[in-house]
């Protein structure tokens, strides 16, 4: 087992890092818009993807029900994502369903001597459902359940987890401060024994429309839950972001986030690694939005997203 694995790390580089832990695929969950936002996306409103990161925001959405995403990775690696929002309510509240997945390709069977003697594949996939409502007046709440599944080769691998949220909208219609802790759960199978921990991710954040200027900006700490020396370290994953609107019908995005680029450990190379930037195309039928994500002078993700109504 350690020899497939080590295998894979080998042949995939240093974006595969997500096998060092088997649930840190859970991390990149992302679309289009909010890696242009650098993830700083807690506080925005209306936008069935934003749910990913904030449950809450799930009650603010009034369009575009259908999101659809894809990721091109390196090599062979493909990330894709759908969610849903369901035509049914309860207590007035909304739900929506979704699905993440990445297939990291195919791998070859070779012996000591370099005999080829077949192929393997290795997938992650994790499958949700969200529901959100209102507390109180401008306060909304949201929690999320998903079925996480891994599996390299033959083995595989199985965990649950919550996320929760709150967003509260300020009397001046132009501000909102939120919270959100994702990936709250356990480890119900394990590959070979060993158990390993869910990548609990704990967010803050606030926005502001300003006034006589169409920009949205965005502020967020993120993955708050990490391990730090000190307390205080955590409060520089801070990522931020601004979105401006250019007439009716096209956004321009740029993000900054200090955790990926801290996270990073080749200072030879990292150019203008954690800066984001993407487009965001509306029409009366569909959004289509584009981002792209630097992780070296070398490395680009670029991901897609496309949001309609079902």
């Amino acid at each position: 087992m350690n020899r497939i694995i080590l295998y894979i790390l080998i042949s995939i580089g240093t974006i595969s890092a997500s096998f060092a832990n088997t649930f840190n695929f859970l991390r990149d969950f992302s679309n289009a818009r909010s890696s242009a936002l650098a993830s700083s996306v807690i506080c925005i409103e209306n936008d069935l993807d934003i749910a990913t990161f904030n449950p809450a925001t799930l009650y603010t959405v009034n369009n575009r029900n259908l999101s659809v995403t894809f990721l091109k990775h390196a090599l062979d690696i493909n990330s894709g994502a759908i969610q849903y929002l369901l035509p049914i309510n309860w207590e007035d509240g909304k739900f929506s369903i979704s699905a993440f997945y990445t297939n990291y390709g195919s791998f070859n069977y070779v012996n000591k001597n370099g005999v080829f003697n077949g192929t393997f594949s290795a997938n992650d996939l994790a499958i949700g459902a969200i529901y959100s409502n209102i507390l109180d007046t401008n306060l909304y709440y949201g929690l999320g359940i998903k079925f996480i599944y891994s599996n390299i080769e033959k083995y595989h691998s199985t965990a649950v987890a919550m996320d929760a949220g709150l967003l509260y909208k300020l009397a001046d219609e132009r501000t909102n401060v939120a919270i959100s802790l994702l990936n709250l759960g356990t480890q119900l199978t394990t590959f070979d024994g060993v158990i390993e921990s869910i990548p609990n991710d704990l967010r803050i954040g606030f926005n502001h429309k300003l006034k006589g200027m169409p920009l949205l900006f965005n502020l967020s700490f993120i993955n708050l839950a990490e391990n730090t020396k000190s307390f205080f370290d955590r409060f520089k994953n801070i990522a931020v972001s601004g979105e401006f609107n250019i007439g009716k019908y096209v956004d321009l995005r740029i993000g900054y986030s200090n955790f990926v680029r801290n996270a990073l450990n080749n200072e030879l190379d990292k150019g203008l690694s954690g800066f984001n930037a993407g487009i965001g195309i509306k029409t009366d039928y569909i959004n289509i939005d584009y981002g792209a994500s630097i992780y070296s002078n070398s490395l680009y993700l670029h991901r897609f997203t496309l949001k309609l109504n079902l």
